[in-house]
């Protein structure tokens, strides 16, 4: 393999030490050489055979979903990139960031697993959230869950943002139980599949509910009642 001064390796999570390991045996690292991962769960520790080989290691982790279209290279300008990078690196990494038109922002080593599950929360999970709704909405008989979606999810995530727990609104955060009952019993019958992820999601949102003050411990009795039903809940009317 040729020499280079930078090496990025790409690819994924639990590929990447497996990748490190080879391109040391085959010696295709080399001394003052920039081996970088783009992966957002490891740090530094995965390149442990390219620091050995005499490379200087960077992890550089765009923050950002790539679904492998012709949009994702746009959307590479103005982004973070959590970094990770040996003190005498920084300045290099930083530069590095700043080439591809993004914002470092430094994530310690020990921080990387939880950076990482943030993301993953936050966007992967986002995805699972919104297919499982728009199959509902089908479910409901609507035939494009699409355009009904996207203004009421643009403005919630938008919000959400911009106001953090402020933003919530909707039954949870008005602690009407009978609702929420409501949407538990059918779901149980209709979607059982769902019902599991409703709850807990449904949980956390009274937790924090309460915890900003949006809803009163008092006023949230009946609510947390309903969630914490194992089965199907008959509705409250």
């Amino acid at each position: 393999m040729r020499a280079t001064d930078l090496l990025i390796v790409a690819v994924p999570d639990d590929a990447l030490a497996g990748v490190i390991s080879g391109l040391a045996r085959m010696g295709a690292l080399q001394p003052n050489q920039i081996v970088a991962h783009t992966s957002g769960a490891h740090g530094l520790e995965v390149l442990a055979p390219a620091v050995a080989a005499g490379a200087r290691p960077l992890a550089l982790h765009p923050a950002m979903t790539f679904a492998g279209t012709a949009a994702d290279l746009g959307r590479l300008r103005g982004i973070s990139f959590g970094v990770t990078a040996p003190p005498a690196m920084q300045e290099t990494a930083a530069a590095l960031v700043d080439d591809l038109g993004g914002t470092p922002e430094w994530i310690a080593d020990e921080k990387r697993a939880l950076y990482h599950a943030a993301l993953a929360h936050g966007a992967n999970h986002l995805v699972t959230l919104i297919n499982e709704a728009a199959d509902r909405l089908r479910d409901a008989g609507v035939l494009h869950p699409e355009k009904v979606l996207d203004p009421l999810v643009r403005a919630a995530l938008e919000n959400a943002l911009r106001m953090g727990d402020n933003a919530l609104t909707g039954p949870v955060s008005r602690g009407d139980a009978g609702t929420v009952a409501r949407h538990v019993a059918v779901l149980g019958e209709t979607a059982p599949e769902s019902l599991p992820v409703y709850r807990a999601l449904a949980r956390r949102t009274a937790d924090r509910a309460i915890s900003s003050g949006r809803l009163r411990s008092m006023d949230a009795e009946a609510l947390l009642d309903v969630l914490a039903s194992p089965g199907t809940v008959e509705a409250v009317s």
